[in-house]
């Protein structure tokens, strides 16, 4: 159902959000520089996005999810506080960002079944800036 593949991609967002700030504020090395300022693009807009999926669900009459409890039950990303090299972190967001593009397409399609266009319009511009994020990533670690 729509309602609970937005909470999922809610959490999802919240989380990935999280984490990119989380490696933002500890990346270190000769590679510094690049990576800060990546990662301080990438979870600004994420973190943009976390508002709005919230306010879809409530479109739909439904409550957001909004303790860290259930944001950690409903996500599909992987959760760390291993501080790892500047290299792995885009490693594990690529492939963090891969799940949360699955989860935001598994929403769209739910919208567009339910006929949610508006929602469905949100979503397919998220997946978009997301498959944009898998690009850079993926470019990153090669």
């Amino acid at each position: 159902m729509l309602k609970d593949t937005l909470k999922t991609t809610l959490a999802d967002a919240f989380t990935f959000y999280l984490k990119a700030q989380f490696y933002h504020w500890n990346v270190e090395g000769p590679d510094f520089v690049q990576y800060h300022d990546f990662l301080g693009e990438l979870y600004e807009d994420v973190q943009g996005s976390v508002d709005t999926i919230a306010e879809l669900i409530r479109t739909l009459d439904e409550y957001s999810p909004g303790t860290l409890s259930r944001m950690k039950e409903l996500t599909t990303i992987t959760e760390s506080d291993v501080i790892p090299s500047g290299l792995d972190m885009m490693r594990s967001l690529f492939t963090e960002n891969l799940k949360l593009l699955a989860t935001l397409m598994s929403a769209y399609k739910d919208a567009t079944d339910a006929g949610e266009e508006g929602i469905a319009n949100y979503l397919q511009d998220r997946i978009q800036a997301h498959e944009k994020h898998s690009w850079m990533l993926r470019s990153i670690i090669k």
